[in-house]
């Protein structure tokens, strides 16, 4: 049996539910030729700069990486365009990118998002299944466009929510189907048999980021 090829991945993300994703790519033989997170922040008490969980890894695994205030603009298209990417795997990468910059892998680029789109679109999909109430949710892998979480959707995998799981119990379990499904779709990507559906978007619903008034519980 001939190996198959491997793809050029860019690959977007940032907190540590992107890491098992990114391993998996490479572990599987894929070819991460660059690797874009969020640039490093103060953090903590002390204010010490901290690293995102992503850009651990990268350097661990020496694949050069892109830490844009902004992933926009002449300078950074040109950047990306150098490492010619065949697809672009973007996992809670944290900023909204722009057509000209998904257009550039031959592929195009595909999200991986944590809810059963066309619910959950935003930024806190897990947080919101657990505040709402879901007894299901799940993973979705989709081609991205402009929209926010709104392009056509390549596959999906449904995951209950148990009635005493957290936030981060639930992100630690998707994060490992999140691994397992894109390795799936980039095989059947790559020999163009992986059919995409338009969300209904009549259906969709929001979980927008969470800030601590949010957060704070009416007891």
């Amino acid at each position: 049996v001939e190996p198959r090829a491997s793809m050029k991945v860019l690959f977007w993300g940032t907190p540590e539910f992107a890491v098992p994703a990114l391993r998996a790519l490479t572990e599987e033989g894929q070819e991460v030729v660059g690797v874009v997170t969020q640039p490093d922040r103060r953090a903590g008490r002390g204010l010490a700069v901290a690293v995102s969980a992503v850009k651990e890894v990268a350097l661990a695994e020496q694949i050069p990486i892109l830490q844009p205030e902004h992933a926009h603009g002449d300078e950074f298209l040109a950047a990306i365009q150098a490492l010619e990417p065949d697809i672009s795997v973007v996992v809670a990468y944290g900023q909204m990118l722009m057509p000209e910059i998904l257009a550039v892998p031959r592929l195009g680029s595909v999200n991986i998002h944590a809810s059963l789109l066309p619910e959950l679109r935003g930024a806190a999909p897990i947080h919101w299944a657990i505040i709402r109430g879901y007894q299901t949710t799940g993973i979705t892998i989709q081609r991205m466009e402009k929209g926010l979480d709104s392009g056509p959707i390549l596959s999906q995998v449904a995951d209950p929510i148990q009635p005493d799981e957290s936030m981060s119990e639930l992100a630690e379990r998707l994060a490992e189907i999140v691994a397992e499904a894109i390795i799936e779709a980039m095989a059947l990507l790559e020999n163009g048999s992986l059919a995409e559906r338009p969300q209904d978007h009549e259906r969709a619903s929001y979980a927008p980021k969470l800030d601590r008034e949010t957060a704070r519980l009416d007891w």
